[in-house]
């Protein structure tokens, strides 16, 4: 397979009108991207079970399915739910282009199709989507678990991390599953049911670790932001203490640092004061050649994953 930066970019166009799909695809492959043909919602569903475009321009008016409900179709899979659906449409009803939104669209181009238009929109939400990837995959490089839920709880997306703690959780559970595991998905929803106050959080017991939940805020309409937190005191204890040549009291403040507890929560977890736990920052700061807070989170993370 090669390298991301080096694949063209796959556009799927669904139009059920030969001379549109004729011009589009043309257009596409001159521009150097691959262009995926479905005539139908349908043949695009059943396309897409196979392969995941970069982009979707999608013909709003069709037989048997439309436009419309295809994409809601489409946007219901976790897989897609990030995939730009730019539509495609000779209506001119302000109705239908907030149809076109709601229904999960990023943007519509009324046809007749200017191309210079339309090739300048898809570079657009191309790029955006690209940003959105990378923001994930940097998340999940931090040791960040992260899922993203919908207003109905279900999994809009997650990073890397987290679903492979998820899968811990329930060896059933895959990052195709619609909704978080039973076990995970039942604190979320009594943390869910308070005020969001980033300070709180639930912790959920397992054989031989525990996961803190937490919400988090975000500026996304409609999504919900958990973090999962994995916590074995023992082991990772230990682990920062002979990697980061921490003493004891050390390791455990950092750990506790890197599971983002302010001072005074760590003082009360730990039973020492906020100023000791600052004294012992300061120590931890010197061990592991770091000047701040976060430094210090990121260097515990890489020793906790490795």
């Amino acid at each position: 397979m090669p390298p991301e930066e080096d694949r063209k970019d796959r556009i799927l166009v669904v139009d059920d009108t030969p001379d549109s799909l004729s011009l589009l695809v043309d257009t596409l492959e001159h521009e150097g991207m691959t262009a995926l043909v479905a005539t139908s919602g349908e043949a695009a569903i059943e396309l897409l079970a196979e392969v995941t475009p970069d982009l979707i321009l999608m013909d709003a008016v069709m037989p048997g399915l439309s436009g419309f409900e295809t994409t809601r179709r489409i946007k219901r899979d976790p897989a897609m739910a990030f995939v730009p659906v730019i539509f495609m449409t000779g209506l001119t009803e302000s109705e239908h282009a907030i149809t076109a939104l709601e229904t999960g669209g990023v943007d519509y181009i009324r046809k007749p199709i200017v191309i210079e238009e339309l090739l300048a929109r898809i570079r657009v939400h191309l790029n955006n989507a690209r940003i959105a990837h990378r923001s994930r995959l940097a998340l999940d490089g931090a040791g960040r678990h992260l899922v993203g839920l919908d207003a109905d709880g279900k999994v809009l997306w997650c990073t890397p991390q987290a679903g492979k703690l998820l899968s811990r959780v329930d060896p059933q559970w895959n990052e195709d599953a619609p909704r978080l595991p039973s076990a995970i998905a039942v604190p979320v929803q009594r943390l869910l049911h308070e005020p969001l106050n980033p300070a709180q959080s639930i912790r959920a017991k397992f054989d031989d670790f525990d996961i803190e939940i937490a919400a988090v805020e975000t500026d996304r309409n409609g999504e919900t932001l958990i973090r999962m937190t994995e916590i074995r005191e023992g082991a990772e204890i230990a682990s920062l203490q002979k990697h980061g040549g921490l003493t004891q009291r050390e390791a455990e403040v950092l750990l506790w640092v890197s599971y983002g507890k302010s001072n005074r929560s760590i003082s009360e977890i730990l039973g020492i004061s906020p100023r000791t736990v600052n004294k012992h920052l300061q120590q931890i700061f010197i061990k592991l050649g770091v000047e701040t807070r976060a430094a210090a989170t990121a260097t515990a993370v890489r020793i906790i994953s490795g």
